[in-house]
């Protein structure tokens, strides 16, 4: 029995410190973007100098 006792003292010990992890984590901007990372490869790069704007005048051709 005193073992049980001393499982659930470890597990909840062990519990608060992944808490106290988690919270860190999440105050220092850990998970601010979950997002963009997965996908960024998908995205062009810019070419140094031209903006989205002049990019898009330039393939515009008036249409």
């Amino acid at each position: 029995m005193s073992v049980i006792y001393l499982l659930i003292g470890c597990s909840i010990f062990l519990a608060l410190v992944f808490l106290i992890i988690f919270i860190r984590s999440a105050k220092t901007g850990q998970f601010e973007d979950d997002y963009t990372p997965s996908v960024r490869m998908l995205f062009d790069e810019l070419p140094e100098g031209k903006t989205k704007k002049t990019l898009k005048q330039n393939t515009d051709h008036g249409a």
